[in-house]
């Protein structure tokens, strides 16, 4: 069994988390790593904390002493507007100071957002497609239906 720690961005921290149960579920976007026969137990979903991250350096340990194995940050910290300035330092301090690995998103990313994103220089600029390939080897066909 997979235990795995979810952080989202404090932008959205009244997200009920369907998309991301969803893409469990259906073996989609960071989560399509995993193979359907192996069970997946989330065991803690939070945020950041907000800009610049203040619970990045205090919920992996609380996910920790719920046997995580692995930490998403979620989607949202790719796409949402602007994307997170410090995803990057988030997954090398969780990966360095926990010796957690850490991937980065959860649901596929929805097509709308997608078509925007990908027109924006910045986003490119930060090199998302890099650091969130689960992401984005994802079908239009498959992003489309997390619009």
């Amino acid at each position: 069994m997979k235990k795995i720690g979810i952080i989202i961005c404090a932008r959205y921290q009244g997200c009920g988390g369907g998309k991301c149960f969803r893409s469990v579920r259906e073996r989609q976007g960071g989560f399509s790593r995993y193979p359907a026969e192996e069970q997946i137990e989330i065991i803690g979903y939070s945020s950041c904390g907000g800009c610049p991250g203040g619970n990045i350096e205090y919920v992996p340990e609380e996910f920790l002493k719920n046997g995580c194995d692995v930490i998403h940050l979620a989607t949202g910290l790719v796409v949402g507007y602007p994307p997170c300035p410090y995803i990057r330092q988030f997954k090398e301090f969780i990966e360095k100071r926990y010796n957690l690995p850490v991937v980065i998103g959860t649901h596929p990313i929805p097509l709308k957002y997608m078509e925007t994103q990908a027109r924006l220089p910045f986003w490119k600029d930060a090199g998302m497609k890099e650091i969130a390939a689960d992401l984005m080897a994802t079908s239009s066909t498959i992003m489309e239906s997390y619009n």
